[in-house]
């Protein structure tokens, strides 16, 4: 799944000081002036302002600012019953019964609210397996008419091995991945229920992608490929003609731990500040505490395909939760809680981007 570039060493040089990401020996230079803490976001707005961000082509005239918009009634509660039932299917390995059987769930929970649903059937190979996968990533389209649309995503699949435990021997047992996989979905299916009535000057796309766990040698020279759905969706877009507008995209990943942490995400800022700022000063200003304006790691994530082809995205992700790829990542180590939050956020932002 996503791999951290690593550690950080602090140089001093006379009086200038650098600071270094370091991963496998290659250096990162911090795009952030401080350690710590991000460049404060300004404070007499709620949303990015200003003219456009030359780094990254980005204009905060996609956002109304300050507009009036309050969170939906989320019920993390109900979130939390979504997440059990995709963890009661079992590992959701790409190309399994679990996943075709996810899939159906899916499919017949967002039909439900009127949605239109896309399959974006395909396979593909692993360079350490054998043979082609069925893969199958899903797109839950809202007011599908809207040429200008955003983009929130996560991916479905859970990892064939949990890399992360300890003894070796405990990697091949099952696990159901509920925050790495899970959360986002079930977070999704809740906001299906209030999407209906959501005032969006936007088409919004639930995007779900397959592949991204799909991972059985995850290092050395010929270490099997990642990512593998959400490089399909961004160059299935990229090629098609008539393509929709997509004025950003939001990756979800590991949003429900119960110790929930959302530092930015060094490749989302490093790409798309203005986003950033927009969506970390819409959790300012709910006061959705999970949230911090501060230097996070630097994440290979789902995102990373979509800004490829151009797509701005960016990937909010709590890299610190204690149990990735584990056999205790359950919905017992997720919280309602911090659902709630997330969805907070992603409303009110939602009302407001055009």
């Amino acid at each position: 799944m996503k791999f951290l570039l690593g550690g950080i060493a602090v140089i001093v040089l006379g009086v200038g000081v650098m600071f270094l990401i370091m991963n496998n020996g290659a250096a990162k230079t911090n795009p952030f002036p401080d350690f710590n803490v991000m460049p404060p976001l300004p404070e007499n707005e709620t949303v990015a302002a200003g003219g456009k961000d030359k780094s990254s082509g980005f204009g905060s005239d996609r956002v109304n600012q300050g507009q009036e918009a309050k969170p939906v009634p989320f019920d993390g509660k109900r979130a939390m019953r979504y997440l059990q039932s995709i963890c009661d299917l079992g590992p959701r390995i790409s190309g399994s019964a679990a996943m075709r059987k996810q899939q159906q769930l899916i499919k017949k929970h967002f039909e439900e609210f009127g949605a239109k649903i896309t399959y974006q059937a395909f396979e593909a190979e692993q360079n350490s397996v054998r043979g082609k996968v069925e893969m199958t990533n899903i797109i839950v389209s809202f007011q599908p008419e809207k040429k200008r649309r955003v983009i929130i995503c996560s991916h479905y699949d859970t990892r064939p091995i949990a890399d992360q435990e300890p003894d070796p021997r405990d990697w091949k047992k099952p696990f159901v991945s509920a925050n790495d996989g899970g959360s986002g979905v079930a977070l999704m299916m809740e906001m299906g229920n209030h999407m209906k009535g959501l005032k969006t000057n936007v088409g919004v796309d639930f995007v779900i992608f397959d592949g991204e766990e799909y991972i059985f040698r995850p290092d050395g020279a010929n270490r099997d490929r990642y990512f593998i759905g959400s490089e399909h969706f961004a160059q299935t877009w990229r090629q098609t003609k008539d393509r929709v507008d997509y004025s950003a995209a939001i990756l979800l990943d590991m949003i429900a731990g119960n110790k929930l942490r959302l530092p930015v995400e060094i490749n989302s800022h490093r790409r798309y500040p203005k986003l950033c700022e927009e969506v970390w000063g819409v959790a300012r200003e709910l006061n959705a505490k999970a949230f911090k304006w501060e230097r996070g790691h630097e994440v290979q994530d789902d995102h990373i395909e979509l800004q490829k082809v151009g797509i701005p995205a960016i990937d909010i992700i709590d890299f610190d939760y204690d149990h990735w790829h584990r056999l205790s990542d359950t919905p017992a180590n997720c919280s309602a809680a911090s659902f709630e939050q997330v969805a907070g956020v992603l409303s009110v932002w939602l009302q407001r981007t055009k």
